[in-house]
């Protein structure tokens, strides 16, 4: 049912539940993970051009790590994975890869327990309305009921 998985991170050290969960779904079935970082462009609307090279690598730099430790946790549970680095608005770029990389699942993020109050204009709400696949959200930020 679940070849494909996809796992996009943004490299904080919340997305330990969300790397659990993604593990055990990609167990059961057997599936490959895709680790992907989107560069938000949306910030560089108000950057002068000439810093926006230098913007750009540091978050090339940091996406690098952010899918770095997203593989290195996922080896641990032997699953097999890969690596994706996109530029542009994260909803969209997470909805553009899913469709063309053919995946089954997005497991994310999110932030909040209170879905109405939190997640309005979130990353996470805008993939879930617009993702043609099903995803799994998970709450990182500890607040449990």
């Amino acid at each position: 049912m679940y070849d494909d998985i996809l796992l996009p991170t943004d490299g904080t050290e919340s997305m330990e539940d969300v790397y659990l969960h993604t593990l055990d779904l990609a167990q059961r079935h057997d599936a490959t993970v895709h680790v992907l970082y989107v560069i938000d462009d949306r910030a560089f609307l108000t950057l002068a051009p000439d810093l926006v090279d230098d913007v750009v690598g540091e978050l090339e730099t940091e996406g690098n790590a952010a899918t770095a430790a997203a593989l290195d946790r996922l080896a641990e549970g032997g699953v097999e994975t890969q690596a994706v680095l996109r530029r542009g608005s994260p909803a969209e770029e997470i909805v553009a890869y899913v469709e063309e990389a053919g995946i089954d699942v997005v497991t994310m993020g999110t932030h909040g327990s209170n879905y109405q109050q939190n997640m309005v204009g979130s990353v996470s709400a805008r993939v879930v309305a617009d993702s043609p696949v099903p995803v799994m959200t998970v709450n990182v930020n500890g607040d449990r009921e």
